[in-house]
């Protein structure tokens, strides 16, 4: 009794893992691969420069915000 994974219970075309009797893989879309590899390095690209740009905007809000806490905390203190 074989017990398949969860992906292989999933995965609709159960031949892609099969394999010819000269061992070469029989997967007939090798270029489909190499066009996903390229689409999800390109969106990692994007993701990070959007996390840079966060990080860039959460920087400088926390020091204005800082700097204010400091401000009225000196003319709180400094009154004559």
């Amino acid at each position: 009794m074989e017990k398949n994974s969860w992906a292989d219970q999933w995965d609709k075309n159960q031949s892609s893992g099969k394999t010819k009797g000269d061992g070469e893989s029989s997967g007939g879309g090798g270029g489909a691969t190499a066009k996903y590899k390229e689409k999800v390095g390109a969106g990692l690209g994007k993701t990070k420069a959007a996390a840079s740009s966060g990080l860039k905007k959460v920087k400088i809000g926390t020091s204005l915000g800082l700097n204010w806490v400091k401000d009225k905390y000196h003319k709180t203190t400094t009154k004559n």
